[in-house]
């Protein structure tokens, strides 16, 4: 299923801006971007929405030729248990 993610600053989300049903928070610098924690709403789980996130970061980071740091476990787990993420892995 093709979800909208959209991007505030810091943060990538699903679902309205005011109360989101997924969210992904990070922290940018020149080469890295750090996943500081990943967040879905109770009523949402289990549907993909945290693992769809932490793919957009994977592409985005692909996109700017940056590494991604997964501080926040979901995302260390996601990335870890999926090989063609650890190109973006720094590990």
């Amino acid at each position: 299923m093709d979800r909208i993610i959209h991007e505030s600053k810091g943060e990538f989300y699903i679902g309205g801006v005011d109360s989101p049903d997924a969210q992904l928070f990070f922290e940018e610098d020149e080469n890295v971007i750090t996943i500081t924690s990943t967040e879905v709403t109770p009523a949402q789980r289990e549907q993909g929405l945290g693992k769809d996130l932490v793919d957009h970061v994977v592409n985005y980071a692909r996109k700017e030729k940056k590494k991604v740091d997964p501080v926040c476990s979901f995302a260390y787990d996601v990335i870890k248990s999926t090989p063609e993420y650890h190109v973006v892995w720094k590990e």
